[in-house]
């Protein structure tokens, strides 16, 4: 039987050294850092998680996940072990905050900036409206829909609920903002099937003063004022109405800039006609269309000409190298040091030439006198 009347002198083990021992292998936590916790314990709205410290660190049910959780147990079960991140420093009890939620936000961006950087087409619902525009989320991020890049006839206020195909246009971890198209997203997929040249039939959905807005097929392409006819108009509004259905042929497609845009000018057999005849206009369209690409070839052509005869025109290396003389020809150009020399004596002579100035004073007393 052990006897339990030992002093610490008679085991040779103090609490001073037992404290001492604890401190030599005890970890030294920081916020910031990510460290692998046991969870031993689920509170209703939290969890105690051993992390090696002398405390049982907690994690709060709102650091649980970058998403919504009503309980604890939808994220933690007894005795899993994870990785946490550390919140905060510890508090008057030695106690450390925890928190998956940071770790996940981490991750997040670092996923949606690889999807931008792939130029990735990314699918999400709508939670929610407002007067600017739209509200998804993206890797469990909240993100932003501009108005006037939701490309839609359904009310804003419908969205809600609905999946839709987005574009990413800023991702900026630092002002923590997630904007992003879904105009771009439908634009880039029409104009996979889309070509410069091309006629298609759309809708008027808007008119403004430099232009009218078209919908092709889902996706909107301006119709600048410039670009209506040949002859002058003062407005869009004299030529076009909400709702006309039009023939337009795409001179541009940019898809960087989720951008369509139209002519009805390349379309006219004569300047004038869409305001004089516009029906001859729609008849004459794939005609007129065919010669617009016909010339635009012809242009490409004599570019990619153009840019082969100025590459001929260039000299090769070798060539260029024959015109420099060698080192040894530059050599015999320049006269020998010997004969250099030979000019210094000359020199010399011009000097003697040329009084003194003591000798010119002398003689300016004298040219007064006389």
């Amino acid at each position: 039987m052990v006897n339990q009347n030992l002093t610490a002198t008679e085991i040779g083990f103090t609490h001073e050294d037992f404290a001492a021992l604890l401190d030599k292998y005890d970890y030294h936590f920081s916020p910031g850092d990510v460290v692998p916790g046991t969870v031993f314990s689920i509170e209703p709205r939290g969890a105690l998680i051993d992390i090696g410290a002398k405390t049982a660190a907690y994690i709060p049910i709102q650091e649980m996940s970058i998403n919504r959780v009503d309980s604890p147990e939808e994220v933690l079960q007894s005795n899993e072990t994870r990785e946490f991140f550390i919140l905060t420093d510890e508090n008057e009890d030695g106690q450390l905050t925890l928190s998956i939620r940071r770790i996940e936000y981490m991750r997040a961006w670092e996923r949606v900036r690889q999807l931008q950087a792939e130029d990735a087409t990314v699918r999400s619902g709508v939670f929610a409206t407002n007067r600017g525009g739209a509200l998804v989320r993206i890797e469990g991020l909240r993100g932003f829909i501009p108005g006037s890049h939701i490309s839609t006839r359904k009310p804003k206020e419908e969205l809600v609920g609905e999946d839709l195909p987005l574009k990413f246009l800023e991702v900026d971890e630092e002002r923590n903002r997630l904007v992003l198209s879904h105009r771009r997203a439908l634009v880039e997929r029409k104009m996979n099937r889309l070509e410069v040249g091309e006629v298609v039939i759309g809708t008027v959905r808007g008119i403004k003063p430099y232009g009218a807005f078209i919908d092709i097929g889902g996706v909107s392409g301006l119709l600048h004022i410039s670009e209506i006819s040949h002859e002058h108009i003062d407005t869009p509004h004299s030529v076009f109405n909400v709702n006309d259905e039009v023939k337009v042929m795409i001179i541009d497609l940019d898809a960087e800039r989720g951008r369509i845009s139209l002519s009805t000018k390349q379309l006219e057999p004569e300047p004038g006609d869409m305001i004089k005849n516009r029906d001859l206009v729609y008849d004459k369209a794939e005609e007129m269309a065919a010669k617009y690409r016909e010339q635009l070839l012809a242009k490409q052509q004599g570019a990619t000409a153009a840019a082969a005869v100025a590459e001929e025109d260039i000299p090769p290396a070798t060539e260029l190298e024959d015109e420099i003389l060698p080192a040894a020809e530059l050599e015999d150009e320049i006269p020998p040091a010997a004969e250099l020399e030979e000019v210094t004596p000359v020199v010399a002579e011009i000097e003697e030439e040329i009084p003194a100035a003591t000798e010119t004073e002398e003689q300016i007393p004298a040219a007064i006198e006389e």
